[in-house]
């Protein structure tokens, strides 16, 4: 590449040349693992779709009695007979669940880390089958990253410009990965440490290494409400059936018994809903992993905070009230308490999803936060900057910049009804002044709205009506590095009801 360079007058050019500027890009192989849902799944035998929806498709799995059949887990399946189901490739379209709220696609992340590779080689998009245990899953995860790596190794050598990237050190293993995507990561490790010394970096994406109570409310189906949704009672239909979902239990004392706080049992898992066997092998693998797996190599944690988030549970009569604060303890595990030996509670905020402390992990200062929704944050902006920016280290990073904004955003779990108002709420802010609000519609990407966010009960909150049955994104801007975002189904009268 050469150039014309002028004097200062302008009146004569001298040419000169001067160098190109090389790619920004990684020599590494790079592994992309979604989350709990974040993965396309079809019919073996037919092909048929049954999970990563069209809009259409997706209102349809939860108002039809049939719509989410597909999805349970046969007994043939716990037995290990697996092979029904086939996960085809990672989610491209948006997709909401209760509970879970909004599960973004991964096209944004995919695109980012294709951008720091050398080669679109160089990528693996891993789908799997999230409804399965996460140690199975964790096999077939460490079987395709050895067999990702030696191919990319093997295109590296078949090529000069490659090869000149490695003249420090040969391609090594990045894993980039998605809530329970962070989970089959160690597992995978776990089970195959040869892995360990060919792993570069781990970057996970609001993993619940230690459960997340959300998985509880779960499984109880939202039995807290005297005439639950329609689609919470099918998600709990279809949750009792999967080892996926039962992985995801807390193994942190989460259990307010008033002055004792403890973990879970199978047993209680049996009585609010799930399933005692199943809670069994999750709790038993759990402690497993977190007393014989080594420490992620390289790990990098990003961590959605300052969004409302269920980190503790009080149950009566088999129904679970979920609670937003969590229990503090001393470096040797007792529990702190205040001057009368009550049990010292705070709300530690995550990300809607998976509240803070249960996706940290030993070591703080590899720990990024971020004010996002827990589906958002695979696509949020900052996000991908601080995963482009591992992806392309050379030195010691300290990681991207804490997060301005410290909005938080809440949306009606069990999904909305069309043409009826219901409230949106914003923590976080006392005045909306220079906090916007605009509702998408996902099937079109057209603006619907702009609610006027005014104070009510020391939050923000708005009313909103939504005149069609579909699928929505909310997105909330304070002007901080990224918005934060939520997906809300609005369904029939009759779903909701």
């Amino acid at each position: 590449m050469s150039s014309w360079q002028g004097s200062q007058s302008g009146s004569e050019r001298v040419w000169s040349p001067r160098p190109s500027v090389s790619p920004d890009v990684t020599q590494d192989a790079v592994i992309v693992v979604p989350g709990i849902m974040g993965s396309e799944l079809r019919d073996a035998k037919t092909g048929n779709l049954l999970w990563g929806l069209d809009v259409g498709v997706l209102e349809r799995a939860w108002r039809r009695g049939d719509g989410l059949q597909g999805l349970h887990v046969t007994e043939e399946e716990l037995e290990g007979r697996t092979g029904r189901v086939s996960a085809t490739r990672l989610l491209t379209r948006p997709a909401w669940a209760p509970f879970l709220r909004g599960i973004e696609p991964y096209s944004d992340l995919l695109g980012t880390i294709t951008e720091a590779a050398a080669a679109p080689e160089a990528v693996l998009a891993f789908p799997y089958d999230w409804r399965l245990p996460v140690e199975h899953n964790g096999a077939l995860l460490a079987a395709a990253a050895r067999k990702h790596l030696l191919q990319w190794c093997l295109q590296v050598e078949a090529s000069a410009n490659l090869r000149a990237l490695c003249e420090d050190r040969p391609p090594r293993l990045v894993f980039v990965a998605h809530s329970m995507g962070g989970l089959l990561t160690r597992a995978a490790l776990a089970r195959e440490p040869d892995l360990i010394p060919d792993t570069r970096a781990v970057i996970s994406l609001g993993t619940p290494f230690l459960g997340a109570a959300q998985a509880v409310v779960i499984l109880n189906g939202d039995r807290a409400k005297p005439l639950p949704a329609l689609p919470p009672r099918r998600m709990q239909a279809l949750a009792a059936t999967l080892p996926g979902v039962h992985d995801l239990l807390p193994s942190y004392r989460c259990l307010d018994e008033g002055l004792e706080i403890a973990r879970l049992s199978p047993e209680i898992v049996e009585a609010i809903g799930g399933s005692k066997e199943l809670a069994a092998r999750a709790l038993e693998f759990q402690e497993r992993i977190r007393t014989t797996a080594p420490g992620l190599p390289g790990h990098r944690a990003v961590i959605g905070i300052a969004q409302p988030t269920v980190q503790s549970l009080r149950i009566d009569n088999g129904i679970v009230h979920a609670q937003y604060e969590a229990f503090r303890a001393h470096g040797d595990g007792m529990l702190r308490r205040d001057a009368d030996g009550v049990p010292i509670r705070q709300d530690r905020t995550g990300d809607g999803t998976v509240y803070r402390d249960a996706a940290s992990t030993s070591t703080p200062n590899s720990t990024t936060y971020l004010p996002v929704q827990h589906g958002a944050l695979a696509k949020n902006s900052t996000a991908l900057r601080y995963v482009h920016a591992v992806l392309t280290e050379h030195d010691e990073h300290l990681g991207a910049p804490m997060g301005s904004g410290d909005l938080g955003l809440i949306l009606p779990e069990e999904g909305v009804m069309a043409e009826q108002p219901w409230m949106l709420r914003v923590t976080g802010r006392p005045s909306p002044a220079g906090v916007t609000c605009r509702v998408e519609d996902v099937a079109t990407g057209r603006s619907i709205a702009r609610p006027r966010l005014s104070g009510r009960d020391g939050e923000l909150a708005a009313q909103i009506i939504l005149s069609d049955i579909g699928l929505y994104r909310v997105r909330l801007d304070a002007g901080g590095s990224a918005p934060v975002t939520q997906l809300v189904l609005a369904l029939a009268p009759e779903d909701l009801g």
